[in-house]
């Protein structure tokens, strides 16, 4: 009789292994077309713009572009993968005493799949990072103006 320990193990090596490289099925047009499909779509204020961020991975590292914003309460920043699989994240202990943060965006993994942010959650300067590549350098910040 095995033990759940080993059951346990036995099923998480199975799961690296197939999110590895290990054998997988093809895709189905229509769950690729809705991956492909942007998520989390806002729409900034009347005299509000989108200012578009692109996250990148290639032989320069891993980045956002920009990575230092200036933007109004009522823009929208759109996360935008162009390369490489992101996420943006305002976390909360490294925004200390600041409230009404976005919570962090799915793994975006496909060019062209966008995550928006609209900047509502007050004036200040704001932190966000990819929290697969954060270790690597992969932040920037937001400054709110009213």
């Amino acid at each position: 009789m095995r033990s759940s320990r080993h059951r346990s193990l036995v099923a998480t090596l199975a799961l690296v292994s197939a999110a590895c490289g290990g054998k997988q099925e093809a895709a189905k047009p229509e769950v690729a077309a809705a991956a492909a499909a942007p998520t989390g779509v806002e729409t900034p204020c009347a005299t509000c713009k989108v200012i578009e961020v692109t996250m990148t991975s290639n032989e320069k590292g891993n980045f956002f572009t920009p990575n230092k914003i200036e933007a109004h309460e009522g823009d929208v920043l759109r996360f935008k993968v162009t390369i490489g699989v992101h996420n943006a994240n305002f976390l909360p202990d490294s925004n200390a005493g600041k409230a009404g943060l976005p919570p962090a965006s799915p793994l975006l993994q496909l060019p062209g799949q966008t995550w928006d942010v609209k900047l509502s959650f007050g004036k200040g300067n704001f932190y966000f990072q990819c929290d697969p590549h954060a270790a690597l350098g992969m932040r920037g910040w937001v400054k709110v103006e009213g």
